[in-house]
């Protein structure tokens, strides 16, 4: 079958795993079910496309959340540099953006794909699209077997599973290549959604839908040990709270499953508990004659305000001229404190990335091969490694589909 190889599944981890192996003069065939390559990347960063991070390989591995470790050769041997050089060979002029944040200088998340079509068709790769596996099976030791949803049969020697995780289901990602690994004997860490964002109990946040804060800190907490603290930009959503920062935090939370998990907003970071009260007192000189309800205006979004007034439990109409002292510590305390109850998570068809997959003990990291069966390689989403926003997860990608296309020997 002169070193057949397949590859399943056409997203970054696919494309870069196929054109590697194809560029080492492989046969190769890259099946995708949909009928058109890249769909989940179409969407990332808002349809700008994220490339990747330009920060330091030590720097990557550390924005790594889940088996940071099994990843260091996958970075070390295709970086972020190594990605660049091929948007920019294929026409993908980039620039750096907040966060080392790379994006292409169109801002189209389609000139990415098309540079990566173009890199496929250089390293003569095989594209099948709207050809979808159905199963994949070991013949004896001598080759793989694919059946397609069409009913046909194909042979291969080597096989790489490409196939993304569970989220954006739209998109493709239904989670087949789990299905395919278990079926080979692989254990499946259990699939959880990740940057993703969070239902809230209380009903006072659903008030709130459509306003962002920007620069709170936000910590978590499970069964009241402190799991994790950031600051950054928060939206209040109908069913709960989203933006950059709780995104990054459900990364952390999601493996307290079944904990008591309280989420806390510190709206007023950049002052000391004795600073705010100052601030406070200050304005309530400023508006002496003022009902406390109408008292903080500059200290608050409008739609804030009646929800904080509520959770001091002091008066609405109280003149602030009337408010002890107590009562303002306890202003101070609602405001550094904003406290509410973790629910649950949004479903996983919502989140940016699948956490967990395929265990890590199970591939060989150098080389990103089965350790179950000889010729099975694992690349991408589908593997049980995961990461913050900022290219972090498409460079994973990248990475891993690099190391198998290169080591299907």
């Amino acid at each position: 079958m002169n070193n057949h190889v397949a590859v399943i599944g056409g997203g970054p981890a696919g494309i870069i795993a196929a054109a590697t192996a194809g560029s080492l003069g492989k046969k190769v065939t890259l099946f995708e079910k949909n009928n058109k390559l890249g769909k989940k990347l179409f969407i990332t960063g808002k349809g700008r496309c994220n490339i990747t991070n330009a920060c330091e390989i030590e720097e990557l591995i550390q924005n790594v959340v889940v088996n940071k470790t099994f990843l260091y050769s996958a970075f070390y041997t295709f970086t972020n540099t190594d990605i660049i050089k091929i948007m920019n060979k294929y026409g993908v002029s980039t620039k750096i953006e907040r966060g080392n944040r790379v994006f292409p200088i169109s801002d189209k998340s389609s000139d990415v794909i098309k540079a990566l079509e173009k890199y496929l068709i250089d390293n003569k790769v095989e594209v099948a699209l709207n050809k979808e596996v159905k199963y994949i099976k070991k013949v004896d030791t001598d080759y793989f077997e694919l059946g397609f949803s069409d009913g046909t049969k194909q042979r291969f020697d080597k096989v790489i599973i490409a196939t993304g995780g569970k989220s954006y289901e739209q998109t493709g990602s239904t989670g087949d290549g789990y299905t395919f690994a278990k079926c080979f004997g692989h254990t499946i860490i259990d699939l959880k959604p990740a940057l993703v964002p969070c239902e809230i109990n209380e009903e006072w946040v659903k008030i709130l839908q459509g306003l962002a804060l920007k620069n709170v800190k936000i910590s978590a907490y499970a069964d009241k040990k402190k799991i994790f603290e950031d600051f950054g930009e928060l939206i209040f959503t109908h069913y709960g709270i989203s933006g950059p920062v709780v995104l990054t935090m459900s990364n952390y939370i999601n493996r307290y499953n079944g904990k008591n998990i309280k989420i806390v907003i510190d709206l007023k970071p950049g002052l000391s508990d004795e600073k705010l009260e100052s601030r406070i007192l200050r304005d309530f000189e400023k508006y002496s004659r003022k009902q406390y309800k109408n008292s903080l205006d500059d200290l608050l979004p409008k739609r804030l305000i009646p929800i904080i007034v509520q959770l001091s439990n002091i008066d609405e109409n109280k003149f602030v001229n009337q408010i002890t002292r107590e009562e303002r510590k306890q202003i101070v305390n609602v405001l550094k404190n904003l406290e509410m109850s973790f629910l649950k998570f949004r479903p996983i068809n919502e989140a940016i990335v699948t956490s967990g997959g395929v265990s890590t003990l199970e591939i060989d990291p150098s080389t990103m091969e089965s350790k179950v069966v000889k010729g099975l390689f694992f690349a991408g989403e589908v593997i049980d490694v995961d990461a913050l926003t900022g290219g972090f997860n498409l460079q994973i990608a990248y990475s891993t589909g690099y190391l198998a296309g290169k080591n299907c020997q």
